[in-house]
């Protein structure tokens, strides 16, 4: 990981002209049941051994030679970002300079009991997960997974999207510093607008009859779900599926001080207006230099952390016990003021949650 921010530092955007590096280093990523690792185009085949593409019109909406045509061409963008390779010069770049970054997801779990790794003949490759569309002036991205037909279902999607997402999100250069993170899901594919919606996903629009249905021979609507770099809380959308934070992914460090601000915001909120104390004067409270000195606090070495450590690493209260069942709730205290999207009965616009602007004093053109 050191590595890759040493390399990733010097190769920072534009703030003025808002563009992407010339080249990237893509960073290993770690899960409960997964890593990832930069793909490459010997992976290719072994989608094909996977049968990776199959349902793909249900899952995706492309047949399945199609859905294989774009992900060689996002593997092919891939590759020849981290080779310094222009759109213009790659073959397979975007006409409007956008970029794209894949990582095959190899597993670490052991399923059938056999005292193997799963996927033993694919070099324990079970998909690949992309950042398509990456787009430096309105960063912007798109996400999408692909897993083999056999491991679907399973749980590695929960694994890895919000990991990724983290790292799409965190500022540069520990990160990529999108703004916006999208996705596009067949009306028909309910499963995925599930996993979508836990992960903080929120439905933004819909383009009518954009799919074509060979199976129920009709059109369907493409929906279209995104979530905001200050809307997307990165620990409680892994709290969602009982899965751990891992501190030395890309972008954890820094979602756990941006996390620590908040709370610590929240706490000198609620402080001033319980004793009742007037701040319009500019001055700074008793509170003001808690929050500073809660932010700034050095944190240990960790690996792991479950997500009762976290809460306890951050202040918050106790999970709900688990169920019967053994599943996890996602977390849900009415004792902290909550910014997260889904569970609320109406959304938090942008400028309202925690997530890196939280308490830093950012105005946007609408607040003046």
């Amino acid at each position: 990981m050191t590595e890759y921010m040493e390399a990733n530092t010097a190769a920072t955007w534009n703030p003025e002209r808002r563009e992407l590096p010339a080249s990237i280093v893509i960073p290993p990523i770690r899960g409960e049941m997964v890593h990832l690792r930069p793909a490459t185009m010997e992976d290719l085949p072994k989608l094909d051994q996977l049968d990776a593409y199959y349902g793909a019109t249900k899952i995706t909406g492309k047949d399945e030679n199609a859905e294989r045509a774009v992900v060689h061409a996002w593997v092919a963008r891939s590759v020849a970002w981290t080779q310094g390779q222009a759109p213009s010069e790659s073959g397979v770049g975007d006409p409007e300079a956008r970029r794209t970054i894949a990582w095959a997801i190899l597993t670490d779990a052991d399923h059938d009991m056999d005292h193997k790794t799963d996927a033993s003949a694919t070099g324990n490759v079970i998909g690949m997960i992309f950042l398509i569309d990456i787009d430096g002036w309105s960063r912007s991205a798109r996400i999408q997974i692909i897993l083999g037909r056999d491991y679907r279902g399973r749980g590695y999607s929960r694994d890895a999207m919000p990991r990724v997402m983290t790292y799409g999100f965190a500022p540069e250069p520990a990160g990529l510093g999108m703004h916006r993170i999208w996705v596009s899901v067949p009306e028909q594919n309910t499963r995925s607008v599930s996993v979508y919606q836990s992960l903080g996903f929120v439905p933004s629009g819909t383009s009518r009859d954009a799919l074509w249905d060979p199976v129920g021979r009709k059109y369907q609507d493409l929906i279209v779900m995104d979530t905001l770099v200050d809307e997307y809380d990165p620990i409680r959308s892994l709290e969602a599926f009982g899965m751990h934070l891992i501190e030395d992914n890309p972008g954890v460090q820094e979602a756990l001080s941006a996390r620590e601000h908040s709370i610590a915001i929240q706490q000198r909120s609620r402080t001033d207006r319980s004793d009742g104390t007037n701040r319009s004067d500019g001055g700074e409270s008793a509170s003001d230099e808690h929050a500073v000195k809660h932010e700034s606090h050095t944190r240990e070495s960790a690996y792991r952390m479950t997500p009762q450590e976290a809460r306890e690493r951050l202040g918050l209260p106790p999970a709900a016990p688990e169920t019967p069942t053994g599943e996890s709730h996602a977390y849900d205290s009415s004792d902290e003021e909550s910014n997260w999207p889904y569970g609320q009965s109406e959304r938090k616009t942008s400028k309202d949650a925690w997530w890196r602007t939280l308490g830093r004093g950012r105005k946007r053109e609408s607040d003046k």
